[in-house]
C-alpha cells in the first residue's frame, strides 16, 4: 500500500506560543520536541513518524537532536533524515533543527570532547545522516577542560561561516566558561543563540549558578531539557515502579532516586497539580513556561498520547503567588545540586 503524501495541518500555528530567543530574530515554540530517546533504532519508524507529524501539526517546529542520540549512536539523526525525505522536505524552511557534538561518538582520540577535528567531522556526519545542507543551530554539547576554549568556539564560528549551521549554541557549560564562550562568539560575530541545560522543579542548578541570567546578559535564549526529570515529575512513580519504566530498567533513572522524601514531595506536587486541573507533568511544564527567561522547553515522548498530554500544559501556564509558594515549599527538600 502506498502511503498518502503528508500534508501538515493548516491550523498548525494557531495554538502554539512562540518566544524570541534572547536578542536574536529567532522565535521558537515554547515546547520543542527532543529526539534523545524513543527516536532511535529501537523504535518502529511508523511510531516515530506519527509523533513527529503530530508535533508539527500542533506547531512544534523545533526538533532537538545530537550526534549520539538513539540508541544506537546516530540513529535518531538517521531516522530524522528519513522523515526529511518522506515528509518534511517541502517544509524545511518552517523547521528549526538542532544538533550537537561533545560526547562519546566513535572510537579513538578524535570521537569525543571539544576539539576542532571532532566538532567539524561530527557536524559533517550529522548533516549526512539527517539529509540536510545545514542545521539551524549547532551546539558544543559540553565544556572540554583539556581543549582550549578558543579552539572549540572557533569551530562553532567556522561552522556558521561555512553555512553548515545558521547559529551556534552552548550546552552544560560552567558559568565562568560560558561567560568566556559568550565573549568569544560575540567578538567573532556569531553570538550564542541558545544556552541549553537541564532545568526543572527539582533541578534548579542553572538558576542557582546564574546561568539563565548570564545568558540573558549576553543576549542568548535559554532552553531547558529533561523538564520532567526523567519521568520523576509525572505520576508514573507515585504508586510504585512500573516494570516497563526507565527506573525498572536502571537506564537513565536509578531506583535509589525514589526516596521517601522524594515520594512525599512528588505526591504533594501531584495534589497541587490536581487542584489546578492538571497532571503533575503538565504542571511541571507550565511551571517552566511561567518564567519569561525560558525560551523553550524540550519535551520527550514515547507516544502520540503522551505528546498530546504534554501539549496541554499550554492551557495552564499562569500561577497564583500562593501556588508558586507551595511549589517552592514542597520541592525544597528534593531540589538537586550539581
Amino acid at each position: 500500500m502506498i502511503e498518502p503524501v503528508y500534508a501538515p495541518a493548516p491550523t498548525r500555528y494557531d495554538a502554539m506560543e512562540y518566544r524570541r530567543s534572547g536578542r536574536s530574530g529567532v522565535k521558537l515554540p515554547v515546547l520543542s520536541l527532543g529526539l534523545w530517546h524513543n527516536f532511535g533504532s529501537y523504535k518502529p519508524m511508523q511510531e516515530i513518524k506519527a509523533m513527529a507529524h503530530f508535533a508539527f501539526d500542533k506547531g512544534v517546529c523545533h526538533f532537538d537532536l545530537a550526534n549520539n542520540y538513539g540508541p544506537e549512536f546516530g540513529t535518531a539523526e538517521e531516522n530524522f533524515g528519513l522523515l526529511m525525505e518522506r515528509s518534511f522536505r517541502p517544509y524545511r524552511d518552517e523547521l528549526f533543527i538542532s544538533t550537537k557534538a561533545g560526547w562519546d561518538m566513535w572510537p579513538g582520540p578524535y570521537g569525543n570532547w571539544g576539539s576542532r577535528k571532532y566538532l567539524m567531522a561530527s557536524l559533517d556526519q550529522s548533516l549526512k545522516r539527517m539529509k540536510l545542507d545545514y542545521v539551524d543551530i549547532f551546539y558544543s554539547h559540553r565544556y572540554d577542560p583539556e581543549t582550549p576554549l578558543e579552539e572549540t568556539m572557533q569551530a562553532l564560528v567556522d561552522a556558521v561561516h561555512q553555512g553548515k549551521a545558521l547559529y551556534a549554541g552552548l550546552s552544560r557549560y560552567p558559568a565562568n566558561k560560558a561567560r568566556e564562550a559568550y565573549r568569544y562568539l560575540a567578538a567573532h560575530d556569531v553570538p550564542c543563540l541558545l544556552y541549553q541545560d537541564r532545568y526543572n522543579i527539582i533541578d534548579r542548578v542553572p538558576q542557582e549558578k546564574g546561568l539563565i541570567d548570564l545568558g540573558a546578559e549576553y543576549g542568548s535564549g535559554f532552553i531547558s531539557f529533561s523538564p520532567l526529570q526523567q519521568g520523576l515529575l509525572t505520576g508514573r512513580y507515585l504508586n510504585g515502579i512500573p516494570a516497563d519504566s526507565r527506573m525498572a530498567r536502571g537506564t537513565s533513572l536509578r531506583e535509589d532516586a525514589l526516596t521517601p522524601t522524594m515520594l512525599d514531595a512528588l505526591r504533594g506536587l501531584a495534589d497541587l497539580a490536581q487542584q489546578r486541573g492538571q497532571s503533575l507533568a503538565q504542571m511541571a511544564l507550565s511551571w517552566l513556561l511561567n518564567d519569561p527567561r525560558v525560551t523553550s522547553v524540550i519535551i520527550g515522548a514515547s507516544s502520540v498520547a503522551q505528546l498530546a498530554d504534554n501539549l496541554k500544559a499550554l492551557e495552564g501556564t499562569g500561577f497564583s503567588a500562593e501556588e508558586l509558594h507551595r511549589i517552592e515549599a514542597i520541592s525544597a527538600p528534593i531540589q538537586l545540586l550539581r
